[in-house]
């Protein structure tokens, strides 16, 4: 099994005929992805890469019976590519942009509560199932092999090193799914590790968070109050950076004691997590899990 997608979705790709969006959705095609029709408004009727172009959403979906969605939109409009998804119950919604202002996440987020979908990101690389289907940006060469181990990341580059490394020993990735690094974003660490821990499929599970936030305290506490538990790998990003500065994301900023990296490290110890000091480790680490 997988989590969130599989080989049977049906996605329809926002903003297809940009740039960004006819690059990435050649890329999912070539992974085996099942596009059905894209989203571009006033572009309706075309066809590019051999998929249909629709207006909107509604249009596609009525078309298609799409029922995941990802978004290569400018951040301008990405929240209203959002709530457009949202608007017609898409199951997935996968939002790849960053730069989204923090006003429209609210918006969204508040139009979230009591939905059907459920949002990945945004500034995500969104999410991948090695042998069944990918949904944005992450590379189809690191993921080439299915197994049992899932990974949860705030990072898309830390995703793909993790990634390699849990290959180059031997195992396979059952789902790997990047929630992005913004101040305000849909599915939260706690709510992924959830679904990892329903997932027969889902062995060892490998968390990588950021300084910033407290998304990996939550989820290692919830996680301590488990009788059932999975074996948990951790690592930190950010060990040496500064307080009170951005790095790299809009929500790796410490703002408070507990948000650095070394008191995450000690709070998820603390909870049970494998936590290891380097991302290097990593691979070693899932090793030693099933040895």
């Amino acid at each position: 099994m997988s989590i969130l997608i599989d080989q049977n979705i049906k996605v329809l790709v926002q903003g297809l005929t940009g740039k960004e969006g006819l690059f990435h959705t050649e890329q999912m095609i070539d992974y085996g992805t099942p596009i059905v029709g894209g989203i571009t408004p006033g572009k309706g009727g075309y066809i590019h890469l051999g998929i249909p172009i629709f207006n909107t959403v509604e249009e596609a979906v009525n078309h298609t019976g799409g029922n995941v969605s990802v978004i290569f939109v400018p951040a301008t409009f990405a929240s209203d590519a959002i709530l457009e998804s949202i608007y017609m119950n898409i199951q997935v919604i996968v939002c790849i942009t960053e730069g989204i202002p923090v006003s429209d996440m609210i918006r969204v987020k508040h139009f979230l509560k009591g939905k059907k979908s459920c949002l990945v990101g945004p500034n995500c690389p969104g999410i991948i199932s090695p042998e069944k289907s990918k949904v944005g940006i992450m590379p189809n060469s690191v993921f080439k092999k299915k197994g049992n181990v899932g990974i949860i990341s705030r990072s898309g580059t830390l995703t793909y090193e993790a990634a390699d490394q849990i290959v180059k020993f031997g195992y396979g990735i059952s789902t790997a799914i990047g929630i992005g690094g913004d101040s305000i974003i849909g599915i939260d660490m706690k709510e992924v590790i959830r679904l990892f821990f329903h997932d027969p499929d889902t062995e060892c599970i490998v968390m990588i968070g950021e300084i910033g936030g407290q998304l990996e305290i939550e989820a290692s506490e919830w996680m301590k109050k488990l009788d059932n538990k999975k074996p948990v790998i951790g690592f930190i990003a950010g060990q040496t950076a500064p307080e009170g500065k951005t790095m790299g994301h809009a929500g790796a900023i410490i703002e408070k004691k507990i948000e650095t990296a070394q008191e995450k490290m000690k709070i998820m110890e603390k909870n049970g997590i494998y936590v290891v000091q380097s991302p290097a480790n990593i691979g070693k680490a899932v090793y030693e899990v099933f040895h």
